[in-house]
């Protein structure tokens, strides 16, 4: 076994995985504490130091599978991930580009990639988009046949709400996300306008309760396609290795018959 292979084994191992995953945790501490100007006062040499060391440990970890994949290591999509957040953290953050700093806690999303959990939903996400598409353009439909409808019903009274489409494609999304929306906007409404419910009610039954379930039913259905297809590459990779040890066994006992 070459070196590229014992080194690519080790990175691989649950212990080394979970210790990434502790560095990245502790460096989003870190982060955080370089918020406060109290704690920079009293340790601030202290925290830059940690967060400089947890930035060398990414780096050596990318360096690392590099090294140990070759040309392989870009193919995958979560090392590339990798690759471009820790890449961010490099850039000078001098002249100009101070506001890449606060970038630096995007190291956080490390987690992602490091926990399989986290990488399961992100795959489940990502897989359900050209389905959300879908639902995204009913709801942009659905969005401008009620702001024109809006507009024209409200605006002459309510033109802070209702004075042109966006204003009226804002106060509906307001509606939808029920935020302030029965109080704030549709009971003063109704004062002028009673019988304004028989607008507002149907298109929170259809936006909040209708189209917003049918994006989360897609998404979940999603992670739940991605588990069954990670379960199922388990499960051949599995297959794979005992018909490989199954055919090195029969192999040795043929030769020993030969002999």
């Amino acid at each position: 076994m070459g070196f590229r292979s014992q080194l690519e084994q080790f990175l691989d191992r649950a212990t080394v995985r979970n210790a990434i995953i502790v560095v990245i945790v502790l460096n989003a501490i870190v982060l955080g504490m370089e918020t406060s100007e109290t704690l920079m006062a009293s340790f601030g040499p202290l925290i830059t130091a940690f967060d400089k060391a947890c930035l060398a440990i990414f780096i050596a970890e990318i360096a690392a599978k590099l090294v140990a994949k070759g040309p392989r290591f870009f193919r995958d999509g979560w090392n590339v991930f990798d690759f471009v957040i820790v890449g961010i953290a490099l850039i000078p953050a001098a002249q100009g580009l101070s506001v890449l700093r606060a970038l630096r806690i995007l190291r956080v999303l490390r987690v992602i990639s490091a926990a399989p959990s986290l990488r399961r939903v992100v795959e489940g996400f990502v897989t359900a988009l050209p389905g959300m598409g879908s639902v995204f353009l009913l709801m942009a439909l659905i969005f401008y046949i009620g702001s024109v409808m809006a507009t024209k019903l409200f605006a002459s009274s309510f033109p802070e709400w209702f004075g042109d489409l966006g204003l009226s494609a804002y106060s509906l999304f307001q509606i939808m996300t029920l935020e302030s929306w029965s109080m704030g906007i549709v009971r003063p409404v109704m004062e002028v306008y009673p019988y304004a419910w028989a607008f507002f009610v149907p298109f929170i039954m259809v936006t909040t309760f209708a189209v917003v379930n049918l994006l989360v039913g897609l998404i979940v259905n999603s992670m739940q396609d991605a588990h069954t297809q990670e379960e199922t590459d388990k499960t051949d990779a599995y297959r794979d290795e005992v018909m490989a040890r199954l055919n090195a066994i029969e192999r040795h006992l043929s030769e020993s018959k030969g002999k």
